[in-house]
């Protein structure tokens, strides 16, 4: 006697099931491919403490890292409430406590797990370096505040020191060209490549209280305390670099006002040794912001720069006044400071009608701002030991997809011998 209709059916069904289910499992043993996993993050947090205010940047790199240097790209920049630390002399506490915000909106963006795990340092320019010098102790009490406030954070606090200032024109410089892809870049073929030597670019910055001139000279730096030597991405730089103390915008503007421009000789200019000026140049901090409320950033040539400034100093004070409405805080400053940047770029720093327009004025590099506290990261970076992507074995995407379909037919045809044999009404 032959099976009936539903027999039938349902070892048909359970056939099925059986072909899709062992070819799934012939599928789930093909070789699988190894591949890597996204790298996780690393974090770190630096203060720039100015003259005139201070910032917190938030940075991040995979943690595996680029020939021994990462790849750091900016996570936040948040400017502290207030003036400047070195202001908060007859209240050092008030020093420390200013900076909780920032870390808090910073803490925010790192995942707990990783927080203990994240470098975090202050670094103080040239209002603390002319603190010191006034009054160490004051310097000292203001540095042990902040010490404590972010020493009790959760982070991995490295300290709070006072920057040198070829330190500060060195990071600069390794800010600019980093962020003009001029150290690493990523190559259309999908490796990390090194620009060419010839194309980095000069840096020209100006804080509160002091101004810096960095650059790859065309010949030997004759004077080694100007040199400046470090490895990144597997290569190995060497720069001029000096920095000026008390030839700052404020710096300067309060000399100015009280008469001691030509009888204070505790902050000479003359006599530095300097090469000749070589390459392009990017000017930021206060060279930009002057430049760009006078409207000079267009590449225009030094007479032209000459002739706005003047022209605008000699406006009477009504009539600026009436044509820059809102801006009463700088708008004192800016025919005296346009002024002092065009003597110091060019009889200062050397710059010639010729040379003038190798200058760019500029805030950011690609989208990055331009200071100190990248450079530092980079090369911190040196010092934090890299972590290899994790491997992981996968299916190609065709494979895992015929899988998923044999056994999802498996299923199916699993239920239905099972609804067969429950349901179906015996003829």
């Amino acid at each position: 006697m032959g099976l009936s209709r539903k027999e039938q059916v349902f070892m048909a069904l359970l056939g099925a099931s059986g072909v899709a289910g062992l070819t799934a499992l012939i599928l789930l043993l093909v070789e699988a491919a190894s591949v890597l996993l996204p790298a996780d993050l690393k974090f770190g947090i630096v203060f720039d403490a100015g003259s005139s205010h201070t910032s917190l940047f938030l940075y991040q790199w995979p943690a595996d890292k680029e020939n021994g240097t990462g790849v750091v790209s900016q996570a936040l920049a948040c400017q502290v409430e207030g003036p400047g630390i070195s202001s908060y002399a007859s209240d050092p506490a008030q020093a420390g406590e200013s900076l909780q915000g920032c870390l808090e909106e910073a803490l925010v963006l790192i995942p707990e797990a990783q927080r203990r795990k994240t470098p975090t340092f202050l670094g103080a320019t040239a209002g603390m370096r002319l603190l010191r010098q006034k009054n160490s102790s004051q310097a000292r009490d203001i540095f042990a505040a902040v010490t404590q406030v972010l020493g009790r954070s959760p982070v991995d606090f490295w300290g709070a020191e006072l920057l040198a200032g070829q330190d500060e024109g060195a990071f600069g410089w390794i800010t600019v060209n980093y962020g003009l892809g001029m150290l690493v870049k990523y190559s259309f073929t999908g490796e990390w490549i090194r620009p060419p030597e010839e194309t980095l670019v000069g840096a020209l910055d100006m804080g509160g209280a002091s101004t810096q001139i960095t650059f790859v000279p065309g010949g030997p730096i004759l004077d080694k305390s100007t040199q400046a030597d470090f490895r990144l991405y597997g290569s190995d730089y060497s720069v001029y670099t000096h920095s000026y103390l008390c030839f700052g915008r404020d710096q300067m503007l309060s000399r100015l006002l009280i008469g001691l421009v030509q009888g204070q000789e505790d902050c000479a200019f003359d006599g530095v040794y300097q090469p000749p000026v070589r390459g392009q140049f990017y000017a930021f901090s206060n060279f930009y912001y002057t430049f760009h409320f006078l409207n000079l950033t267009s590449g225009q040539p030094l007479s032209t720069a000459n002739a706005t400034i003047w022209e605008f100093c000699q406006r009477s004070w009504k009539l600026v006044e009436a044509s820059y409405p809102g801006q009463d805080r700088w708008l004192r400053d800016y025919c005296a400071s346009g002024l002092y940047i065009l003597t110091l770029l060019r009889d200062g720093y050397g710059f010639s009608e010729e040379t003038w327009p190798t200058i760019q004025f500029r805030k950011q590099a690609d989208g990055i701002d331009i200071g100190w506290t990248l450079g530092y990261m980079l090369n911190l970076t040196r010092m934090i030991p890299a972590e290899a992507p994790a491997q992981w074995r996968a299916q190609s995407h065709s494979i895992w997809v015929a899988t998923v379909v044999f056994l999802v037919l498996t299923l199916v045809t699993v239920l239905g011998a099972a609804v067969v044999q429950l349901f179906w009404v015996q003829d």
